[in-house]
């Protein structure tokens, strides 16, 4: 399952998208993981390949400002995963109402 976060981030009396996009392979091991990232342009251009993939978005601005901070293929931190969870199951539960 992949997981596209997206969301507006304050800055300079500005508003500039911001996206993070995870990835979670649910029969593996380990945490999602961080498999994009970016500001501006790069945000947008996530945001539509999320889109033509038919990936679910999220917005959550506290969340994505967290995540911006991460390196790409690093795992979210322990202190994320109840969020992240309980995001994943919500999108799951969407899913299997198609």
């Amino acid at each position: 399952m992949i997981y596209k976060n997206i969301n507006l981030i304050k800055k300079r009396n500005k508003a500039e998208k911001a996206a993070v996009a995870l990835h979670y392979d649910q029969d593996g091991e380990g945490a999602p993981i961080v498999t994009a990232s970016g500001k501006g342009i790069i945000a947008k251009k996530i945001i539509e390949m999320a889109k033509e993939k038919n990936i679910p978005i999220e917005e959550d601005m506290s969340l994505v400002a967290e995540l911006l901070d991460m390196d790409l293929g690093e795992m979210i931190p322990p202190q994320l995963y109840s969020v992240i969870a309980e995001i994943l199951l919500l999108i799951e539960r969407m899913e299997n109402r198609v």
